[in-house]
């Protein structure tokens, strides 16, 4: 099922050097009051936490990566879980072999530094709830 939404806003501008990338995402959308809309971004890090859900078992798996990598693409969603701006994102990396790592952005994925673009929509709000059938948050569609 979809639902027509519409560009609000843009935003652009960069995080701070040494933060939790999630985290700074997270609190800008909460700062912003953005319920809906989409981030990427690009950069470097200085070590990451990637995520792999495991659909029998219904739980990440994390991998740690602990060296200096670049942000390759990094690209998820604003919606609300409650009543707060809740991204979720999935993030592309590369290391100095130019050797790629990839899955769901989880916290404690350190900012060496990093450009984020932040689209704001407009248009009914997509809240995450608990999906029975998957195990996972997804949105429960107005």
């Amino acid at each position: 099922m979809l639902h027509e939404v519409r560009s609000q806003k843009f935003f652009m501008g960069r995080l701070n050097h040494g933060d939790d990338l999630l985290g700074a995402l997270t609190q800008t959308c909460q700062n912003l009051q953005i319920p809906l809309g989409q981030v990427q971004a690009i950069g470097a890090v200085q070590k990451a936490v990637l995520g792999y859900y495991h659909q029998e078992q219904k739980i990440y798996h994390t991998i740690h990566l602990d060296k200096h990598l670049e942000i390759v693409q990094l690209t998820g969603n604003i919606s609300l879980k409650g009543s707060i701006p809740f991204v979720h994102a999935h993030l592309t990396l590369s290391d100095a072999s130019g050797c790629t790592y990839g899955g769901h952005l989880f916290p404690g994925t350190l900012i060496f530094a990093c450009e984020i673009f932040i689209h704001a929509l407009q248009g009914p709000p997509f809240e995450r709830a608990p999906d029975a059938t998957t195990g996972l948050p997804l949105w429960r569609l107005p």
